[in-house]
């Protein structure tokens, strides 16, 4: 979009999507710690307290990619609107 345009887009769009991506790398290393806790419990009995903060980290996780996402998207509307020729 900066090729569009011509020149540098508004650092905002930049950090949006940085966020997004962050958010997107937490969700997932949260999965794997789910992951791994469902397959030692499995082998060694339920500790339930342990099971419920990795499912809630998880949860925290997947709200903050929703809250990025649509940030990112809103973000990207806008500079979609500034490069369209006037």
């Amino acid at each position: 979009m900066e090729r569009l345009c011509s020149s540098p887009l508004h650092e905002n769009i930049s950090a949006a999507l940085d966020k997004h991506l962050e958010s997107i790398h937490v969700v997932q290393a949260r999965r794997k710690d789910e992951i791994v806790s469902a397959s030692s419990r499995q082998r060694h009995g339920p500790p339930r307290c342990q099971d419920e903060r990795v499912v809630l980290a998880l949860a925290v996780a997947l709200r903050a990619l929703c809250l990025a996402t649509r940030k990112v998207r809103t973000v990207l509307w806008c500079a979609f609107q500034m490069t369209l020729p006037k």
